[in-house]
């Protein structure tokens, strides 16, 4: 449960305001069909945190007692700190994001999200997450499920949500939140 727990709201967190969740805005404003957005971004992430996921705790089982040593600790612990300070660096809309109407929202969606995740934040946080959980399966539901969490407000409310969140102040939570969890990981 744990497990669980840590990716659901570690991805939560790590998307308010990341280049996807702009793509999200973007998708929800090109297209009107917005379940299947929610679809194409579904399969995704299922697919790109899954390969995470899986990387991760092979990487975890490779390294096997390094992850629980002391070192082990600071590492990982340390990794979650400096995600929390890049979460305080904006990502910016990219200006690249080509399309076609013939493919749909479903498959706009799912080829967009599928290439914006990769090397994203919450690819990174995956890869952690799976590392220190060894759980593909539990770990995937859980980055998905915080991935869908965060993105489908603004799928719906998007331009309202905007305008009332402060994503500065949302970014400095999440960050504040990250180094908590690296820190928790580091010394307990």
């Amino acid at each position: 449960m744990d497990a669980f727990i840590t990716s659901l709201v570690t991805v939560t967190l790590a998307e308010i305001g990341d280049k996807t969740q702009l793509l999200s805005i973007f998708l929800a404003a090109r297209f009107s069909n917005k379940p299947s957005i929610i679809a194409g971004i579904l399969v995704a992430t299922l697919l790109n945190h899954a390969v995470s996921a899986w990387l991760g705790s092979s990487l975890g089982s490779w390294l096997g007692d390094f992850l629980t040593n002391d070192m082990g600790k600071w590492v990982i612990g340390g990794s979650f700190v400096l995600i929390g300070l890049w979460l305080l660096i904006p990502d910016k809309e990219s200006d690249n994001i080509h399309y076609r109407e013939k493919y749909g929202a479903f498959l706009v969606t799912t080829a967009l999200f599928f290439l914006a995740e990769i090397g994203d934040k919450t690819q990174v946080v995956t890869i952690a997450l799976g590392a220190q959980f060894q759980s593909i399966i539990i770990i995937t539901l859980g980055t998905t499920l915080g991935m869908l969490i965060a993105n489908i407000p603004v799928i719906y409310m998007g331009e309202a949500l905007m305008r009332r969140v402060s994503l500065t102040h949302t970014r400095a939570f999440a960050a504040v939140i990250y180094a908590i969890i690296g820190l928790f990981m580091i010394f307990l």
